[in-house]
């Protein structure tokens, strides 16, 4: 009797160590199947289904069904995202320079400076673009259509290699030629890309609500530096 509860006892204790099978083999890959399918940026929302993980930045974000249902629908919102943050990129390190330089620029020089009458960046919340010389926003268009055009050149010559937002301009070889590191390269540039555009939104709230320029609202941002 003590010989059979003992054997009982050992093949239990083997039992537990086991590798599962069955029907819990099932349930475990319809759950890991149920996982991929929702968002990373919300986990307790599904995931867009043209949102396949495989684009850089894609964390299965888009509450609004701004990225269509094609994947040239995507692209073409890809290409859209990726332009207003470098725009944006551009305009959160101009903007508070503007108002920190520009007045001493202008002095140096014997011209008028362009910050509003509180100091701010001119904007369309602040008033002052007609301060802008139309010649600035002529350079402006030019570059513009400059990029844009060779943008459109790179898509024709690349064909299926072509990666959104390439415009042919990489003075610095930053772009590696590694796939890996060329997809964590872009990844890096669609987020620092997305925090500046959520950064140039508060400047100008800020300003916009408080009529104080961002530099002197939050002076510990940008004096120790500046």
């Amino acid at each position: 009797m003590k010989t059979s509860l003992i054997c009982a006892s050992l093949f239990g204790s083997a039992a537990a160590f086991a590798p599962v099978s069955g029907p819990s083999k099932v349930s475990t890959a319809l759950n890991a199947e149920k996982e991929s399918k929702m968002s990373k940026a919300l986990p307790f929302a599904p995931a867009p289904k043209i949102l396949d993980g495989s684009m850089p930045g894609d964390v299965g974000f888009d509450p609004f069904g701004f990225g269509g249902s094609d994947k040239a629908a995507l692209m073409n919102m890809r290409e859209a995202e990726i332009k207003h943050a470098r725009l944006a990129m551009l305009a959160v390190v101009g903007w508070p320079l503007a108002e920190l330089w520009d007045k001493k620029i202008a002095s140096f020089f014997g011209i008028s400076d362009s910050l509003t009458s509180t100091g701010a960046s001119p904007s369309l919340l602040n008033g002052g673009l007609d301060k802008i010389e139309p010649e600035y926003w002529v350079i402006v268009v030019a570059l513009a259509a400059l990029f844009e055009n060779e943008s459109k050149c790179q898509k024709e010559e690349m064909g299926k290699k072509y990666v959104a937002g390439d415009c042919g301009f990489d003075p610095l070889n930053f772009w590696p030629e590694d796939k890996a590191a060329q997809f964590e390269m872009q990844t890096k540039e669609i987020k620092h890309g997305r925090i500046a555009m959520m950064a140039i939104l508060g400047f100008a709230a800020q300003e916009a609500l408080y009529r104080t320029p961002v530099v002197a609202e939050t002076p510990f941002f940008f004096q120790p530096i500046f």
